[in-house]
């Protein structure tokens, strides 16, 4: 059988893993030359007064993995990391193509799953905590940090322009949802 022929019956399945052990188990998949698919958030933890990102599975206990079920699966299943194949019935749930493709263009350049609720300039936004807590403002530009951005501030009779922390401004129309369901 030529390799063209086993890449036409690959597909990509839905693998659980262990609990904790997502990369583990991608790490082990692609030592068996299994291409796989595990997307992350960057997602901010502050500890005291030391705000630190850290990086967590899109999923979690979850990677997707592309292979030919008929000739791969127990190598899967009994991978490290690996407690198994989503299966339904007890056969192995494929995943179109096209799913993963939709994962895929949310990856940024820096290798971190883009939220929908990016800030891009002119946005309206509310500032969600601080002392300039619940003022609002118009988005300008991240400035070269990336942590910190600038806004033209509404207070009172004035505008002004404020640099502050990119994690304490949300989108005006995510504050009021975010509100509203609570």
């Amino acid at each position: 059988m030529s390799i063209e022929r086993a890449e036409d019956r690959a597909c990509w399945y839905a693998v659980r893993t262990k609990s904790q052990e997502e990369d583990r188990a991608e790490t082990n998949l692609r030592n068996w030359q299994v291409p796989t698919l595990a997307p992350k958030l960057k997602e901010r933890r502050t500890w005291r007064h030391d705000r630190r990102y850290v990086s967590k599975p899109l999923f979690s206990r979850y990677i997707f993995a592309r292979f030919d079920v008929t000739r791969q699966l127990h190598d899967i299943n009994y991978t490290r990391g690996v407690q198994n194949v989503v299966s339904f019935g007890g056969c192995a749930v494929a995943i179109d193509d096209k799913v993963i493709e939709l994962i895929r263009a949310q990856v940024g350049e820096d290798g971190f799953i883009r939220m929908d609720d990016e800030i891009e300039p002119g946005d309206s936004v509310t500032i969600t905590a601080g002392p300039f807590e619940s003022l609002g403002g118009i988005f300008m530009r991240k400035l070269n940090s990336n942590e910190r951005v600038e806004i033209l501030l509404n207070a009172l009779q004035f505008q002004s322009r404020l640099v502050i922390d990119k994690q304490l401004v949300q989108k005006a129309d995510l504050v009021g949802k975010s509100l509203r369901s609570h």
